[in-house]
């Protein structure tokens, strides 16, 4: 176990990612700032897990910063004040797991310093603020697994401790936060009449995670171009195509087709994205069809 005193510069909410992993990051949040004794200046987490993802983020997004919120209770100070944690490689006790969000999955190896995370050895709290952060840094290229032989999903827990500002209060739950992260990127949960989980080949041919990112990156990119069709179509199917009936995006086809399926094709069909494609994925087919050449029943 390793104990940390730390400093940090920005602070903020995490992002609450969709699943499905979205880049994605999910947590509970509580926005209401404890005021008890100010005799007393005590500090808590929420206590839920926070889950993140690479996912369908860009392939060369290579770096993520977990900002893992950390709440204070009692007086505001002018000055910034240094709170102390450390980072643990063991499960809090069931009953206190009980009282945590844990993802549906149960399989998981402990991250380690230096090589899947880092942290910083100060952090605090803002001047005049009730929150700081503690900055976790994941580094995507060190994260093992794939697909076809399945992700290993890393965890680690993070244990408020004392110092001279600031004493752990609450309940022992609000004194732990676990954090998990991965590089996963699987089929999306698009299903047909029979709850089969289905990926639309006609027009985007066999299953790969790196068609998965490509399309959702250039959907994201519609935004920029036709920003309310771009609102209409989140709504429908999800900001990272979460929610897509029968895989089929016949609604908004044409849009697909001219913004999003014709780049897809010209970078899979670009000589000079071969190499690139085949480092990252030695067994990409190149099988994506011309999107102007597919006839599909409408």
């Amino acid at each position: 176990m390793k104990k940390y005193n730390s400093i940090i510069h920005s602070f903020g909410h995490l992002a609450v990612l969709a699943l499905f992993a979205s880049p994605m990051l999910t947590s509970c949040t509580d926005d209401d700032y404890i005021t008890y004794s100010s005799d007393e200046n005590g500090i808590y987490f929420n206590h839920d897990t926070l889950v993140f993802s690479f996912s369908v983020l860009p392939v060369d997004t290579l770096t993520h910063v977990i900002n893992v919120p950390v709440k204070v209770m009692g007086t505001l100070s002018d000055q910034p004040r240094t709170f102390a944690y450390s980072v643990e490689r063991q499960m809090p006790n069931d009953s206190l797991q009980k009282l945590i969000y844990m993802p549906e999955h149960d399989q998981f190896v402990w991250a380690e310093e230096g090589a899947q995370y880092t942290v910083p050895a100060e952090v605090v709290i803002p001047a005049g603020q009730t929150e700081g952060v503690i900055p976790i840094t994941i580094y995507r290229s060190r994260l093992e697994g794939n697909y076809s032989e399945g992700y290993k999903h890393y965890r680690l827990v993070i244990r408020l401790a004392e110092n001279q500002n600031f004493t752990p209060t609450l309940s022992e739950s609000d004194q732990i936060r676990i954090v998990e992260f991965d590089n996963a990127i699987d089929q999306p949960a698009w299903y047909d009449a029979y709850g089969d989980k289905v990926w639309y080949k006609p027009e985007l041919g066999e299953w790969h995670p790196y068609k998965l990112i490509k399309l959702v990156e250039y959907f994201h990119d519609v935004k920029d171009v036709l920003p309310e069709t771009y609102t209409k179509m989140v709504a429908l199917y999800g900001e990272n195509l979460e929610n897509v009936p029968y895989g089929d995006f016949h609604v908004y086809r044409t849009i697909f087709r001219k913004y999003i399926y014709s780049r897809m094709y010209e970078h899979f069909n670009d000589p000079a994205n071969r190499d690139m494609i085949l480092s990252l994925y030695p067994d990409f087919i190149f099988d994506f069809p011309d999107p102007f050449a597919v006839e599909v029943a409408e």
